[in-house]
């Protein structure tokens, strides 16, 4: 019988696979998951890809996390993450009309050879192509450490926030999901900590615990369910397989 197992890549000295690099290059968030004591827990985070950094060679994943959220918990007894990544661009079937199930969105389709269905085209096609998820090891960085202010300036450069609608002062108002402006941690739209890593002041609060994830590994999927392992090949793997 075949083996069913997907096919393994090493890739290139301490660099992650091309397509998984524009999958992370394309996407907002991602989904991290944790667990301890055999409970999974998973979370919507926003982040920021590293090929490299002053502290390491290898690619790492940046994320910010409050001090009390069940993530930070689960990443101080269990440092073993996996994360979900894509690039694809969701869009429901129509569903049958029948009990208990879900209707799908109703939305005016566009006039068949119109530009806005040739527009829809080319960006399902442009973006939708893989996801990727990757395992590695989670480090919640010491505080006030020169590391984690490195780690936190780069998470804030690459991550902005706000509306469209500037204040007085130039600034972009942070607007939640229910409506309600920036969140205070602790308070009732802090939700008792845990984040929905989309909002400002999970990466920007100065309590927050940045946490880098150093990348082992993966697996790649496309539309069609064709997959593929890849592995992290680092100078150190290198030099041991060599006999250096």
């Amino acid at each position: 019988m075949a083996s069913s197992a997907a096919p393994t890549a090493s890739t290139a000295p301490n660099s992650l696979p091309e397509e998984v690099i524009t999958c992370l290059q394309n996407a907002r968030f991602l989904h991290l998951a944790t667990c301890s004591n055999n409970v999974p827990h998973v979370s919507l985070m926003n982040y920021t890809y590293l090929p490299s950094s002053p502290y390491t060679k290898t690619p790492i994943i940046i994320m910010t996390t409050p001090p009390a959220s069940r993530k930070t918990r689960n990443l101080e007894s269990n440092p073993l993450v996996s994360l979900l990544v894509h690039d694809w661009i969701s869009h429901r079937p129509p569903t049958l009309n029948q009990p208990g199930r879900s209707p799908s969105p109703t939305r005016p389709a566009p006039r068949s050879g119109s530009l806005a269905e040739l527009l829809l085209g080319m960006n399902t096609a442009s973006l939708s192509r893989i996801s990727t998820t990757i395992n590695g090891t989670a480090e919640l960085l010491e505080s006030d450490s020169d590391e984690e202010s490195w780690y936190k300036a780069q998470h804030l450069a690459n991550n902005t926030f706000g509306s469209h609608a500037e204040n007085n002062d130039g600034s972009y108002p942070v607007v939640g999901v229910w409506g309600n402006s920036a969140c205070t941690p602790g308070s009732a739209t802090d939700n008792d900590g845990e984040g929905d890593g989309g909002t400002k002041c999970y990466v920007e609060d100065d309590d927050v615990r940045v946490v880098v994830v150093r990348v082992s590994g993966g697996r790649t999927a496309d539309w069609k369910g064709q997959t593929r392992d890849w592995t992290i090949t680092t100078d150190a793997m290198l030099a041991s397989i060599s006999g250096i």
